[in-house]
């Protein structure tokens, strides 16, 4: 029975500082060398991603963007995206500029991915949020609302107050996948918008049939792992995790600053290794 192991990476498989130790990256290479299938689910880019997980070089397949990609980890080849529709894409921008809000927008153009946005009219946050992400190759810039939407867009970031995002929330929750909540390192409010079948836990069901795998087993900390928890045969929180995770995790783990995930990980086909050779003998 091939299984496939899946973790959150931001509060689960990363530590406090974001940044994945080097036991971790140990552990995940040798087990991916092995034939083990591993891969993590996060809301960040493959770009970011690859920033806070390096040292983790072994080739395995990657979910981004909340689900809204799969790539390969170590060239960043997209292996399986989804995107807006066009018109899907006006409406919600039309949507966001009436309401007030400046988006960051995602979109693929000519093979490249691009970050398109206007400084000059974001809030703070977002532009707190963009001076993070100086050099990155995705980083488009741009002067006009009407050159937002360019190319095949599949990703919206709204960073803004409250007040001005529920209204959004509201009215694009039932349509579109919409991720809506405070930041763990900055506490800014955020609004995310996706094509309604982008989540983790789909793509996570779409690895799960390109790899041939049988089962899932998931790690995670936030509310919104709860998708990947409910479709998968084992789900563990870290001991960080929200409250309401844990109860619906098979069982809780070392935390994610104790590097739990890679601790249990050894841990488990440690003891698979030992129960086959017990098996044999």
């Amino acid at each position: 029975m091939k299984t496939l192991f899946v973790s959150d990476l931001d509060g689960t498989l990363l530590r406090s500082d974001q940044r994945t130790s080097d036991y971790t990256n140990q552990v995940i290479n040798t087990l991916a060398e092995r034939g083990v299938y591993f891969s993590y689910a996060t809301a960040r880019s493959f770009h970011t991603a690859r920033k806070v997980t390096k040292g983790m070089e072994a080739r395995f397949p990657l979910i981004v963007y909340n689900g809204a990609f799969i790539v390969e980890n170590g060239t960043g080849r997209i292996l399986q995206a989804v995107y807006f529709q066009a018109d899907e894409a006006r409406e919600i921008l039309s949507a966001l500029l009436q309401q007030g809000v400046q988006p960051i927008v995602y979109s693929v153009k000519d093979g490249k991915e691009q970050m398109r946005y206007i400084r000059a009219k974001m809030h703070s946050e977002a532009c707190a949020f963009m001076d993070t992400r100086k050099g990155d190759v995705r980083d488009t810039p741009v002067e006009d609302e009407g050159q937002l939407v360019q190319g095949d867009v599949f990703y919206f970031t709204c960073i803004e107050e409250k007040e001005k995002l529920e209204p959004l929330h509201e009215r694009f929750r039932e349509k579109y996948r919409c991720v809506y909540a405070r930041d763990i390192y900055s506490d800014a409010q955020w609004l995310e918008i996706m094509p309604k079948v982008a989540s983790k836990a789909n793509a996570i069901g779409r690895l799960k049939k390109m790899l041939g795998c049988d089962k899932v087993v998931a790690f995670g900390d936030g509310l919104n792992d709860g998708d990947m928890f409910d479709m998968a045969d084992e789900a563990y929180a870290v001991e960080n995790a929200a409250k309401e995770l844990k109860e619906k995790a098979t069982a809780v783990i070392g935390g994610n600053n104790e590097d739990g995930v890679a601790q249990y990980l050894a841990k488990r086909l440690k003891m698979e290794e030992q129960d086959g050779q017990s098996s044999v003998d």
